[in-house]
């Protein structure tokens, strides 16, 4: 067999006395069986992207287990006594249903408390924005949460959150990504000191419930909530340990949840993937819709972040909005609740990034608020509200199916989200509409803005390669055409520059470095290239828009629109 010597290093330091002796064997156990999995395992370290350090699971340095989540935790430990000297250092750690999250969790537990960390552990699964939470609440310094999202089963990970709830950004994020490289395995401390760590479960999760409670609720009518019915599955994931005890809370009491789902499960038996994005995710919530005639479906992903919405059109058909809808529905929601409070003022903010629909800036500037526009990452609208103390976040989200609902959580949380979609529907029920007429009443009033994912996997190292090659001639061969529009501007985000086509002037633009390009056309077309921080995938987010006098021509518009995107799609040969 003939490894690269890289490849080769690393896996002999894997065969030392540093590591256990089932560590070991599993390693020999891919020389002599799996010599391309041994290369997948073993040819580069996991990276943090932009939902942290996500990873299948196995023996390697390219693998989540209890060495690298050990190595990351020793490192992290380091950083925080050099960071918060002399101070009492508090972390929180929770984790989601995934294969050996409980287990992994408490391995990360038992290293920070070797090294002198005060370690608060959830007993048993909780949703992630519950973490981010819990750590503002409990006054620690430090977060973590174990989960890969709606990632395939033998995915796991490790999310690092701050002390102001919020995921690590730069430059804090290469400061301790650099002290984890400069460590070596032999230095993590695994031996707990078990009076360091504390349980903690129901008290947390009624503080979190009342909060979400206060943050996404908004004066509807007991009777307009007991006429709304809601159908709910948490895709065997952890919403089920928060969402229908804020629903019941809230005074929602039509609420059927999907039974075959709401056991956590890391398998996901009953779909393909957990993802809500997907439709085929909430096929048996959809057919609970209809067998009880219900008017909202709520589905979320197996750590709670991202949730997925279904409404009936004016047809009385159950249609799924992707995640622009649902935060231009709920940004809208707040921003009228806001107005008719009399809580705008000019010193109000919401949030959305560079990937999502440009609709979000309009809508904002209907109310006059600043629409501020961040990194692909929830992480960067969290870093917007420490940065800006003076301004009030009132809400906002990604394309990706996240919402943030005030600040008491500094992450996607699909636990008041849900709360929230539910008072946008109960209220627009009771005054004889629908959410779906009221997302229709938007497109006219803001222009209707269509948008379209066009996401390419690409596995392995020749994945990555190609990946990385499509980028290359994408940024040094820009487009100048794309379906026969001109190209009048090209956003490079990895040299923080704007070409402007038309002029071939270059201007700088402040916003943090990433591999992101984005192409504007003369039309008002957007094509956004991106390649994912935790996948092995490259994203082209594709924006559209048009005019819309009348909710009657909506059927009309949206198929010239759909024709559009189709269209380059072709001719971007994104297929």
């Amino acid at each position: 067999m003939n490894i690269a010597p890289n490849i080769l290093n690393a896996v002999n330091e894997w065969l030392t006395p540093t590591f256990d002796q089932e560590t070991q064997a599993a390693v020999k156990e891919l020389m002599t069986t799996s010599p391309k999995e041994l290369e997948e395992s073993f040819y580069k370290n996991l990276e943090f992207g932009t939902g942290g350090m996500r990873g299948v699971m196995g023996v390697g340095n390219n693998r989540i287990n209890k060495y690298t989540l050990g190595k990351n935790t020793q490192g992290l430990s380091d950083y925080l006594h050099k960071v918060f000297p002399n101070q009492p250092l508090k972390v929180v750690i929770a984790y989601d249903c995934r294969h050996n999250s409980n287990t992994l969790a408490k391995v990360v537990a038992d290293v920070f408390s070797a090294n002198g960390i005060q370690v608060y552990l959830f007993s048993d699964l909780r949703p992630t924005p519950e973490l981010s939470f819990a750590l503002k609440y409990l006054g620690c310094q430090c977060g973590i949460v174990l989960t890969a999202s709606h990632n395939p089963p033998e995915y796991n990970g490790y999310k690092v959150y701050w002390e102001d709830g919020g995921q690590i950004v730069p430059p804090q994020d290469g400061e301790i990504i650099n002290v984890i490289e400069n460590l070596d395995y032999d230095k993590i401390k695994f031996n707990a000191n078990e009076s360091l760590i504390q349980y903690i479960d129901t008290d947390i999760d009624k503080a979190f419930i009342k909060s979400s409670i206060e943050n996404a609720s908004f004066n509807t009518a007991a009777e307009a909530k007991d006429n709304l019915h809601i159908v709910f599955t948490s895709l065997h994931g952890t919403s089920i340990k928060s969402i229908p005890d804020v629903l019941s809370q809230a005074g929602y009491k039509n609420v059927h949840i999907v039974p075959e789902q709401a056991v956590p499960d890391g398998d996901f038996p009953t779909v393909k993937s957990p993802n809500p994005e997907e439709p085929e995710a909430l096929t048996m919530a959809l057919a609970l819709a209809d067998k009880t005639n219900s008017d909202i479906v709520v589905g979320t992903d197996p750590d709670c972040d991202r949730l997925g919405v279904a409404v009936r059109n004016n047809d009385g058909k159950m249609i799924l909005l992707n995640g622009n809808q649902t935060m231009i529905l709920m940004t809208s929601f707040l921003l009228k609740q806001w107005k008719k409070a009399g809580k705008i003022n000019g010193k109000q903010f919401v949030g959305s990034t560079i990937v999502s629909t440009p609709m979000m800036m309009e809508l904002a500037t209907s109310y006059g608020v600043e629409c501020k526009v961040g990194l692909t990452g929830f992480k960067w609208i969290a870093k917007m509200i420490k940065d800006f103390p003076e301004l009030q976040f009132i809400g906002g989200g990604e394309e990706s199916f996240g919402f943030m609902v005030g600040d008491a959580v500094r992450d996607k949380d699909a636990v008041a989200a849900t709360l929230l979609i539910c008072e946008v529907a109960a209220q627009a029920k009771a005054a004889g509409s629908s959410v779906y007429k009221e997302l229709l009443q938007l497109y006219v009033e803001n222009g209707f803005y269509k948008e379209f994912l066009v996401s390419l996997t690409k596995k392995g190292m020749e994945g990555l390669q190609e990946i990385n090659q499509m980028m290359i001639d994408l940024r040094e061969n820009p487009l100048k055409e794309i379906n026969g529009q001109r190209v009048i501007m090209v956003e490079d985000y990895q040299s923080s520059t704007a070409l402007n086509l038309l002029t071939n002037e270059v201007s700088e633009m402040d916003i943090p470095k990433s591999n992101v390009l984005i192409y504007y056309t003369e039309d008002g077309s957007k094509i956004c290239a991106r390649p994912s921080g935790t996948e092995p995938k490259i994203k082209f987010y594709i924006s559209v828009n048009a005019e819309l006098e009348s909710v009657l021509d909506f059927d009309a518009a949206e198929s010239f629109l759909d024709g559009k995107i189709q269209n380059i799609i072709a001719d971007m040969q994104l297929k």
